[in-house]
């Protein structure tokens, strides 16, 4: 799928998690302030915590798509990663900890509900359900339909956010409901520490991805696999002594290779073999965008074990 499309679509994902979570972060926060409810206020902040990170990923999708330059020479792609792994540290920031307070503060200073706080609560909670329901169906569609999208770290963090969103939703109306049943605290509380958990494990998970790329991944093995099998394919290579690979971002990979090719080939020989050898790895794959390959030739009368290395290519 085109990239730029693909970001496109990505966008109105977000636009619409945002716009969501924004009047969800304002109905939760008065109905818990009404009904004093620690699960509820939870919520809130988890509302707001995904109304700043939904912020973060649209500067992601604009920043990234930056052309490449002279102080960055790979492109902004690596941006995607960093912007989320910030998102992953609002989840916990925002969303785990003060979900962490609310649950302390409860046991410790008690919390009464009145039975229209308990109906607005709940009211606000259902209302929360059927909205963040709305952006996760959107989110889980788009993933469907963008059958490449499942790496993006915008749409992956927006699916974690709604998925963990709705889940809440179920945590702190069960929460309220068994306070209100039976006067205890503890189920709200008990409510508030479940959503922190939860939240705490998403953030978790999207900053080791996010952490993951940042440090330099490689390509699965099963693509590194084909990248080797088609440069040991060509005629005149002997033998792919090292091949290393770095995604750079969505659609943009690294591909380094030094490669012992067949003796007996001149100078102007090897330099027509490396070209062509890059531009099948690029028109093989169109994410390969910067390939380099340290051609090593061995001369037919060389003794065995040695090598010069005779030409280099850039991507």
């Amino acid at each position: 799928m085109n990239r730029k499309k693909s970001d496109g679509r990505t966008r109105v994902t977000v636009v619409v998690a945002l716009a969501a979570n924004l009047v969800i972060a304002v109905a939760k926060a008065v109905g818990g302030l009404v009904s004093s409810s620690p699960a509820l206020l939870s919520e809130a902040a988890h509302s707001v915590a995904d109304s700043l990170n939904e912020l973060f990923l649209l500067a992601a999708l604009r920043r990234s798509r930056r052309p490449a330059d002279r102080r960055h020479p790979f492109g902004y792609g690596m941006e995607r990663y960093f912007w989320a792994l910030l998102a992953a540290v609002g989840i916990f920031v925002m969303g785990g900890c003060f979900s962490f307070f609310q649950g302390i503060s409860a046991l410790s200073e008690g919390s009464q509900e009145s039975p229209s706080g308990y109906t607005a609560g709940l009211i606000v909670l259902g209302v929360a359900f059927v909205a963040e329901g709305s952006s996760l169906v959107r989110a889980v569609y788009q993933l469907r339909v963008q059958k490449d999208g499942g790496g993006d770290p915008a749409l992956r963090t927006v699916l974690a956010e709604d998925g963990a969103a709705v889940l809440g939703v179920l945590l702190a109306a069960a929460g309220m409901g068994l306070h209100l049943l039976t006067g205890e605290v503890a189920w709200e509380a008990s409510a508030s520490f479940a959503i922190g958990l939860l939240l705490v494990y998403v953030a978790y998970r999207l900053g080791k991805e996010a952490r993951d790329h940042l440090i330099g991944e490689s390509v699965d093995q099963d693509l590194r696999d084909r990248i080797r099998a088609l440069l040991i394919s060509q005629p005149e290579v002997d033998n792919v002594a090292a091949l290393l690979t770095m995604r750079l971002g969505e659609d943009s990979w690294l591909v380094a290779a030094r490669i012992d090719l067949a003796p007996g080939l001149d100078s102007e020989r090897v330099e027509l073999v490396c070209v062509r050898i890059k531009r099948e790895v690029e028109h093989t794959w169109p994410q390969a965008d910067h390939v380099f390959l340290d051609i090593t030739e061995a001369p037919a009368d060389a003794p065995s074990g040695s090598s010069a290395s005779t030409a280099e290519g850039t991507g």
